[in-house]
């Protein structure tokens, strides 16, 4: 179960993350280990990839602070894939602590299966800044190609 009032990284992604933020020698194109896990938490989610955590890192990257979250307005991703997921609207209550334990959870698991996406693209990369952004890139003219495919205003005369 997810630890009350903090988000975790799984111990076999602790590596990715920190060397995808910027730091002493690092230069990773994010600036902290929480816009790390959002970013990975939204394309998991983007790609219906959630994964359970395993063990957990216990050193650096150690859990989040959830008020790190909030005080960058992060906090409304988490609520977002937690209300998406559960498509009920005590997912965000602030006053169970149960609901806020089942929200953790499910950014964490996206979180994790983003990071599983990354660790696969960003393999034997050298930069990962300008990985990250083929990558970005890839996508969105995938999705394009993918709106195109239903767009029949080509059918119009």
């Amino acid at each position: 179960m997810a630890e009350t009032g903090r988000i975790r990284v799984a111990k076999d992604k602790a590596d990715l993350v920190k060397a995808l933020t910027f730091s002493d020698g690092s230069t990773g194109p994010f600036q902290t280990f929480a816009d790390v896990i959002v970013f990975a938490a939204a394309l998991g989610a983007k790609h219906k990839k959630r994964v359970p955590l395993g063990e957990i890192s216990k050193r650096e990257p150690s859990p989040i602070r959830l008020e790190y979250f909030a005080s960058v307005g992060n906090d409304v991703v988490i609520k977002l894939l937690g209300m998406t997921e559960v498509k009920e609207i005590n997912i965000l209550s602030i006053y169970e602590e149960e609901y806020e334990t089942l929200r953790n959870q499910i950014f964490e698991e996206y979180a994790n299966g983003g990071l599983e996406i990354l660790q696969n693209e960003l393999r034997g990369a050298v930069d990962y800044s300008e990985r990250i952004l083929l990558f970005l890139s890839y996508e969105r003219t995938r999705a394009d190609e993918e709106e195109e495919e239903f767009n029949l205003t080509k059918f119009l005369f």
